[in-house]
């Protein structure tokens, strides 16, 4: 292997808790990981999407874009697209060897097998392992709704990566013949087939664990005066198209959530404030007018320069303007130049400065000064007190997008971002195990019951330990892959053989001593797995009661039916 890809491997394989994987197997978890980074900007497991095993037919690994949600067994994907009311769909999948060179049989094979595989409705050829066969359902499952698809066809990406440094014509032309031929079913808006080369790898990686960059064009704007705190600050005003085009678009054409993670709140949808913005964008008059009758955007940046008329950001957050900009995104082809848009960009890196920013820009709307205190003070709290933890036990919490990306010191598989630990909190300690699949509804339901200042951080802490030693289990193939979708039930299970079914106590000392259980069996790995263990027969019982009554599985985990039967088995009367 090449040597600065088998060094780059190699750290790649310590940063995410890997190094148990064959050179092939970390060579394809890399290659998929610096491929799929390339069209999803937020933090996964990257050993999820390797298929793993034999018989996968040259597919390595595979991941499913679908509205932006980097999905991969069959169950999330069926739920995502019958949920979902428009779709769209990209198909990523990476055949990785650590040859030298790119050879012209194993595309051409790859080729043939995605005729197969990817086209055809008919029963396979020749043998075809569980994950090949998980991609095919995915495929049904996509296509069954093909009704909701608002702009094309799904889009196929298919990468070839090896350690090679050159791609022989021949190979080029096989490659456009492979599109040609898997554009011709009419399946797909777009079809790409690409090699990867060994300095393509090296690229992607740098992109991938490295802060979302961009740069962006701001003639009219004026620096404001240094002060305490704040390196440098620009105010201007800047056509909404190319914030919407330089800024908030991701490489796959979705807007970037991950720099709304400041935000006081999510999108709110079309209430009747964000209905009004709309209505003045899409007003003859209204929206040349639009700089002055809307309050624009905030952006706070660690990484700040200014070359000419050229603003150039990095690791930054909108921490002001949510709704602003997805409206605008929304509307982003009814953008002209005649369309402006405020904003304020500010350079810090003291994160009191820019917990006050965020409280100050906010404090003129709607918004509670408890959600502004909550803002400012107990995500702070959290990530204060995760990484304060003795070093066995010492997890990091991800506030913002790759916070923790190019930090060499931090184990990746130990960094809990807010999703993940808001879903782990709602399954043990507020009985929601089922809804964790509804991810947006849970959050506006249960908000009050979420990130508040008067809970305790023992509580985040031992949810988020709970769901990195699950996530153990199942990346060390300690439980079998296809109870994944179950995890957050059988975290819950856990949860109720330890400290049986009743809330968390409310004393705060009492409630203490309780998550120091959950975390003495949590910390400890062989007993952890036997606990864990002895819950997953039930766990298959009721999996399969469901199944024979005709419910998938994506359907069962997300419905109270089956967390009651999970209670009812790990807590019999």
């Amino acid at each position: 292997m090449d040597i600065v890809v088998d060094s780059l491997v190699k750290k790649f394989q310590a940063d995410h808790d890997l190094l148990a994987l064959a050179e092939d197997e970390a060579f394809e978890a890399f290659a998929g990981y610096c491929v799929l980074s390339s069209f999803h900007e937020e933090a996964f497991n990257p050993d999820t999407f390797r298929m793993g095993g034999g018989n996968d037919l040259g597919i390595d690994v595979c991941g499913l874009l679908v509205n932006g949600v980097l999905l991969r067994d069959e169950v999330d994907v069926r739920a995502a697209t019958e949920q979902a009311r428009q779709l769209d769909v990209r198909i990523i999948l990476v055949q990785a060897k650590t040859s030298p060179k790119f050879e012209a049989k194993v595309l051409s094979d790859l080729a043939d097998n995605l005729a197969h595989v990817v086209v055809s409705k008919e029963k396979l050829p020749y043998p075809a392992s569980p994950d090949v066969e998980n991609l095919r359902a995915c495929l049904d499952a996509i296509y069954a709704n093909i009704a909701k698809f608002s702009g094309g066809s799904p889009k196929l990406h298919v990468a070839y990566a090896t350690t090679g440094g050159q791609v022989a014509d021949l190979i080029r032309r096989k490659a456009v013949s492979a599109e040609k031929r898997l554009m011709a079913t009419g399946l797909f808006d777009a079809a790409e087939f690409r090699c990867v080369t060994r300095d393509d790898l090296r690229d992607l990686y740098r992109r991938a664990t490295q802060a979302v960059s961009v740069v962006f064009e701001m003639p009219k704007k004026i620096s404001l005066s240094r002060m305490p705190g704040v390196k440098e600050s620009l105010l201007g005003v800047m056509p909404a198209r190319e914030l919407v085009t330089k800024v908030l678009t991701d490489p796959t054409g979705h807007i970037r959530k991950a720099l709304f993670h400041e935000n006081v709140r999510d999108f709110q949808g079309y209430n009747p404030v964000n209905s009004q913005i709309r209505d003045t964008v899409r007003d003859d008059d209204g929206h040349r007018r639009f700089a002055v009758l809307n309050n624009g955007i905030t952006i706070v940046t660690r990484n700040l320069d200014v070359v000419g008329d050229e603003v150039h950001v990095r690791d930054f957050q909108v921490v002001n303007g949510c709704q602003t900009c997805h409206v605008l995104f929304d509307e982003r082809d009814r953008l002209t130049d005649d369309v402006q848009v405020s904003v304020r960009v500010v350079h810090s890196e003291e994160e009191s400065v820019i917990a006050g920013i965020i409280a100050a820009t906010n404090r003129q709307t709607a918004v509670s000064e408890e959600d502004l205190s909550t803002r400012e003070d107990f995500h702070l709290k959290l990530e204060d007190f995760f990484a304060a933890q003795a070093p066995e036990r010492r997890l990091f919490y991800e506030r913002r997008s790759k916070q923790y990306a190019s930090r060499p010191d931090v184990e990746k598989t130990r960094v809990v971002n807010r999703t993940q630990l808001t879903r782990a909190y709602a399954a043990l300690f507020l009985g929601e195990p089922a809804a964790v699949g509804h991810y947006r509804d849970l959050t506006t339901r249960r908000h009050d019951d979420l990130f508040q200042p008067d809970q305790l951080p023992e509580l985040y802490y031992a949810a988020a330990a709970m769901h990195y030693r699950v996530e153990w289990l199942l990346r060390t193939r300690r439980l079998l892959p296809r109870l994944r979708p179950v995890r957050y039930h059988l975290m819950t299970a856990l949860r109720w053989r330890v400290l049986g079914a009743a809330p968390v106590a409310s004393h705060p000392r009492r409630a203490v001593e309780q998550c120091r259980r959950l975390l003495d069996l949590v910390w400890e790995p062989g007993k952890a797995e036997q606990a864990v263990l002895k819950i997953v027969p039930d766990l298959n019982r009721i999996i399969e009661r469901e199944e024979a009554a005709g419910v998938p599985l994506g359907e069962m985990v997300r419905n109270r039916r089956f967390a009651d039967a999970v209670r009812a088995a790990v807590l019999p009367m």
